[in-house]
C-alpha cells in the first residue's frame, strides 16, 4: 500500500505537459550498419556528400548536346541545321567536344560534352540528310541538362541526424558511395504484464476471472514500429515486492520498462510504490488528463523510463500510442520521427467532451465521412474495428456533427 508521502506523486498531467516535459536523457550506443541494413535506422549524425552529386553533368533527355545559341529563333516554319560530329556512350567520357552549327548525339544519362550546355530533345529534330539534323525548336542554357552538383555539392549534408532511414535516403547515400551509416541501435524496451488474472496468451483455455494477455502483444508490434526491440518481461502477479525485484533485475539490459496493468490508483494498486523504490528521480506523474488512458504513470528511475499503462488493453493501447512510442523513438536517437498517415473526414455525428481533458475516439472512415466507433475501453474490437482514431481537443467542450476532423490512420 502506498503510504501518504507517496501520494503526493499522484500528480494527473495533461498530455501536453507530458510530451513536452517528459524527456528522459536516456538515449542507445551507436553502431556502424551495411547500407543493406539500415532502413527504418537512426543516423546518430548527418552524412554529407564527399563528392559532387551525380559527379559530371549529364542529359536528362535522348537527344543531341548543342549550343543553346545556336538553336535561338529556330521554329516549325524556320528550322535551323546542325552538323551531326559524334555519338556520347553510355558510361564513357565523350570523344569530342561540340562547336559551333554542331551537335552531338546523346542517350539520357550520358555526359555532356565540352562546348556544349543544353541538350534539344530528339523530339524537335529530324535527321534530314545522313550526318545533319534540323532543329524545330529552341533551347535555353542549360535545358536538358543537370549539372554535374545539382544533387549535392561536396560536404553537403545529404542526410540528417535524428530521422529514420527510408528507401530513397539509401538510394543517395549508394550514390555518394556510401556503404555503411553509423545509427543509434533499437533500444530494447522490457514489456512486463502484471495482474494475478492474467494468464499467458497461449493458455488453451480460461478458469473463471482469468484473461488472456493481450495487451503484451500488441504493445510489442507498437515497440517494434516504433524502432525498438521489444523483450518479455513476464506476467508478474499482484505483488508489489515481486513486480519491483522484476524491475530491478531488468533494470540494466533495459533501455525503457513498460508496466500493463496495475497503474490504477487503489487499494491493489502497488505498481506506484514499486516504481518509487526502483531509483531517482522517480516517478513524474502518475495520471494524464486523456480518456481513454487516465491512470497512466511515468517514471525515471536510474536514468531508465518506466511507464505504467492502464490495465484495460484498449486504454493501454491507445495512450501508448500517444506518450510512449514517442518516448522510444526519443531514447533510440530519433528527433524527427515520420508523420502518420492521416486524412481529412467530416465528423457524422455530435461528440460530447469535458474541458481540460483530451479526449482519443475512434473511428471509421467512409467517403469522407468519420463514424465514431463506441465501446467499454476493455473492449479490443473498437480498435481492431476503427480505421484510426480522431483527438478532441482538451481546451474543447466537444465537436459538432459535420466538423472537419484530422483523422490519425492506423497503417
Amino acid at each position: 500500500m502506498a503510504d501518504a508521502a507517496s501520494r503526493e506523486f499522484f500528480t494527473t498531467r495533461t498530455v501536453g505537459e507530458a510530451l513536452a516535459g517528459f524527456r528522459p536523457d536516456r538515449r542507445t550506443r551507436t553502431e556502424t550498419v551495411p547500407l543493406h541494413l539500415a532502413l527504418r535506422r537512426v543516423p546518430a549524425e548527418p552524412v554529407t556528400a564527399p563528392h559532387p552529386l551525380p559527379g559530371f553533368p549529364r542529359s536528362t533527355v535522348d537527344g543531341y548536346a548543342v549550343r543553346a545559341a545556336d538553336t535561338y529563333g529556330v521554329s516549325e516554319g524556320l528550322p535551323g541545321y546542325l552538323t551531326i560530329t559524334g555519338a556520347v556512350r553510355m558510361g564513357a567520357a565523350p570523344d569530342g567536344a561540340v562547336t559551333p552549327g554542331c551537335a552531338i548525339a546523346i542517350p539520357t544519362g550520358g555526359v555532356i560534352p565540352a562546348g556544349a550546355d543544353a541538350v534539344v530533345m530528339i523530339e524537335y529534330t529530324a535527321e534530314v540528310m545522313p550526318g545533319t539534323i534540323e532543329v524545330v525548336r529552341p533551347v535555353a542554357p542549360g535545358e536538358g541538362v543537370v549539372r554535374a552538383d545539382e544533387d549535392a555539392m561536396p560536404g553537403q549534408e545529404i542526410i540528417g541526424g535524428g530521422r529514420p532511414l527510408r528507401p530513397q535516403d539509401l538510394g543517395m547515400l549508394a550514390a555518394a558511395g556510401v556503404t555503411s551509416v553509423t545509427v543509434y541501435k533499437k533500444p530494447v524496451i522490457t514489456i512486463f504484464s502484471t495482474g494475478d488474472e492474467v494468464v499467458p496468451a497461449d493458455t488453451p483455455e480460461l478458469k473463471p476471472g482469468q484473461v488472456r494477455d493481450a495487451t503484451a502483444a500488441a504493445l510489442a508490434a507498437l515497440v517494434a514500429d516504433a524502432g525498438g526491440e521489444p523483450v518479455f518481461g513476464g506476467i508478474m502477479p499482484d505483488d508489489p515486492g515481486a513486480l519491483e525485484m522484476a524491475l530491478r533485475d531488468a533494470l540494466p539490459a533495459s533501455d525503457v520498462l513498460v508496466i500493463s496493468a496495475g497503474s490504477s490508483v487503489g487499494a491493489r494498486d502497488g505498481t506506484a510504490d514499486a516504481v518509487a523504490r526502483l531509483g531517482p528521480p522517480g516517478i513524474w506523474c502518475h495520471g494524464l488528463a486523456i480518456k481513454p488512458g487516465k491512470p497512466t504513470l511515468l517514471a525515471e528511475c536510474a536514468g531508465v523510463p518506466v511507464i505504467g499503462l492502464p490495465g484495460n488493453p484498449r486504454s493501454a493501447l491507445v495512450v501508448f500510442r500517444l506518450i510512449g512510442v514517442p518516448v522510444i523513438r526519443l531514447v533510440g536517437g530519433c528527433t524527427a520521427p515520420p508523420p502518420e498517415p492521416s486524412t481529412r473526414a467530416r465528423l457524422s455525428r455530435d461528440l460530447a467532451s469535458a474541458t481540460g481533458r483530451l479526449d482519443v475516439v475512434q473511428v471509421t472512415v467512409d467517403d469522407g465521412l468519420a463514424v465514431p466507433v463506441f465501446g467499454l475501453s476493455a473492449l479490443l474490437s473498437v480498435l481492431t474495428a476503427a480505421d484510426g482514431y480522431i483527438v478532441i481537443p482538451d481546451e474543447a467542450t466537444g465537436l459538432d456533427a459535420g466538423s472537419e476532423v484530422n483523422v490519425i490512420l492506423y497503417a
